[in-house]
Formats: structure tokens, C-alpha cells, sequence
């Protein structure tokens, strides 16, 4: 009787927990969807719905993107150069004969490089907020962005927004895990992030370093060895630990690695990345063990809450 009391009261209490999630999303997500349908409003316009000259046309003060790749601007250029700019950018008026633009740059920039002088765009009447909320989602969901710009821009929707990890996720098309580990790397020295600008350092190396006190030299020991992440991962354990580990030998990783199967290997970065979370995979002929590691209760509670989930 007793526990079945209990039982009905833990329930009660999951239940109210799960009511005031639900309560917080649809409080915030009429925001996040407001975006979304004012981007598909413009992208399900005629082809040329308003066609503006090109150089009444400037950058998005709220464009989170900081880095350009200029082959992807280039090749960009040709097929406009061939098939004309196929969806309008959406701008905003600033003044009489000027327009900024929300949704669209790479775009802006392949066609003066194409050499057109006019393009299409749709204009709305849109305030400071809007227009760096809806700068923020478009460019995310493009999934096309740095990992530092990622983690950027899921900060100032949080910080100017107060929208929080759940919904983002939830919105985005991601896991609240990968957001989570996204917006962890916002606490890497600027050293590493430098590395990780320049294309030296993965997103998974780097996430090895987090909390590390010599994050940045042991960040150049991997770039110059060429470590994997399993062997940055150790290389951090064992720096954190007091030992001196990075001044050890390390081979750099190899396609026939000694210490596991590549294929193994393999499984483990793809699960890692997938969970959010460090996966190691043991195995023996066709059978083995996979282990996961979880430095928080928030961490293993939202993989509780993946496995719980029914399959579609």
C-alpha cells in the first residue's frame, strides 16, 4: 500500500514537472515559429517579387556568420552567373534608398562577383529584435556556420531571447545535447578558439580541452602531432590528473591503429558525437561492451530521456 502511494505520488510529481516544460515551450515557441514563417514567406515568393539594385544594398548588422569561405562564395558566383538568383534575399528598409540585409548575404556577395546589378529581394518592415532573431535562426538552420558561430548564435537567442536550451533544440532540429555541447566550447581561452577559426581543430578536439588548465598548449601538441580525439581526450584526462602527458610521445593516429580496430574507432566518434557524451566501445570477436560517460545529472537524464523516447 505504502509504496504503491509513493509510486502514485512520484508520478504526480513527473507529471507536473512535465506540465511546466510543456507550459515554458509554448510560451516561447510562437517566437521561434514567427521566425520560421517569415523566412518561408520569403523563400515561397515568386522568383523575382521585387528587384532592387545591388548596391543599395548592405550587410546585416545581426549576421552571425564572421567567416566567409571564398571557393563557396566563388562557385556560388558561376551558377548564379549561369542560372540568375533563383530565391530572394529578405531586407529591411533602413532609409529612403537603402536596404539591409536579414536573410541572404552569401548570395549579395556571389552576385556582385557575378557582376549582376540587380536582384530579388522581399522587403519587410522588421525591428532590431526581429531582425537578429530571424538572421540567428536562418543562418542555424542552414547548419552551414563554424561551430564557434553555432555556439554564438544559439548564446545571444538565449542571452537577447531568453529562449532556452530545450526549445532551441527542439526547434532547431537538434538535440538538446548537441546544443549543450555546443555552447560549452564558448569556454575554451581565446587561443583555441583562434585554432578552431582556422580550421587547425575540430569541434571534438577542441570539446576535449574544455576545463583544462593548459588548454592551449596542449591544443598545439595536437595540431602539431596530428592527435586524434581519443588521444586528445587522454592527453586532457592526464593533464588534469597532474601528470605531465603532453610531454610524453604520443604517435599520431594511423589508419591501423594498435590500440582498437578502426572501425571500432569509427563507431565510438560517430555514438560520441551523436549522444553528445564519450562513448567507448570494448570488443571481443562478435561481441563486446559500450560504456557511456556522463560528467553531469542533466547529461544522464537527457540520454535517459532519448532511450525513453518511442521509435517513429
Amino acid at each position: 500500500m505504502t509504496t504503491d502511494v509513493k509510486k502514485r505520488g512520484l508520478g504526480r510529481g513527473l507529471d507536473a514537472l512535465f506540465q511546466d516544460a510543456r507550459n515554458e515551450e509554448e510560451s516561447f515557441a510562437p517566437k521561434i515559429r514567427r521566425a520560421d514563417e517569415i523566412v518561408k514567406t520569403a523563400q515561397q515568393q515568386p522568383s523575382s517579387p521585387r528587384k532592387i539594385s545591388i548596391d543599395r544594398l548592405r550587410p546585416g548588422k545581426f549576421q552571425p556568420r564572421r567567416r566567409f569561405d571564398d571557393a563557396a562564395i566563388d562557385n556560388l558566383a558561376e551558377s548564379i552567373a549561369v542560372h540568375g538568383v533563383l530565391q530572394p534575399l529578405l531586407v529591411r528598409p533602413v532609409s529612403a534608398n537603402m536596404y539591409e540585409i536579414i536573410a541572404g548575404e552569401r548570395r549579395w556577395r556571389a552576385a556582385q562577383k557575378a557582376q549582376l546589378h540587380e536582384l530579388p529581394v522581399v522587403v519587410m518592415e522588421l525591428n532590431d529584435n526581429d531582425a537578429l532573431e530571424i538572421a540567428l535562426i536562418e543562418n542555424l538552420q542552414r547548419q552551414d556556420l563554424s561551430p564557434l558561430e553555432e555556439a554564438e548564435g544559439y548564446q545571444r537567442l538565449m542571452d537577447e531571447f531568453h529562449h532556452t536550451q530545450d526549445i532551441l533544440a527542439h526547434h532547431l532540429g537538434k538535440s538538446r545535447s548537441h546544443v549543450t555541447n555546443m555552447l560549452r566550447l564558448l569556454k575554451l581561452p581565446a587561443g583555441v578558439k583562434k585554432m578552431m577559426d582556422e580550421g587547425a581543430l575540430s569541434a571534438g578536439h577542441a570539446r576535449a580541452l574544455i576545463g583544462c588548465g593548459n588548454a592551449e598548449e596542449i591544443a598545439a601538441a595536437v595540431v602539431k602531432r596530428g592527435l586524434s580525439v581519443r588521444q586528445t581526450e587522454k592527453l586532457a584526462q592526464e593533464a588534469s590528473s597532474g601528470k605531465t602527458a603532453h610531454k610524453k610521445s604520443v604517435k599520431p593516429a594511423a589508419k591501423n591503429s594498435i590500440w582498437k580496430d578502426v572501425d571500432v574507432l569509427a563507431l565510438e566518434e560517430k555514438t560520441s558525437s551523436l549522444l553528445g557524451m564519450r562513448v567507448l566501445i570494448n570488443s571481443v570477436g562478435s561481441s563486446g561492451t559500450l560504456s557511456v560517460e556522463y560528467k553531469s545529472l542533466d547529461q544522464l537524464d537527457d540520454l535517459l530521456d532519448k532511450l525513453s523516447r518511442p521509435s517513429k
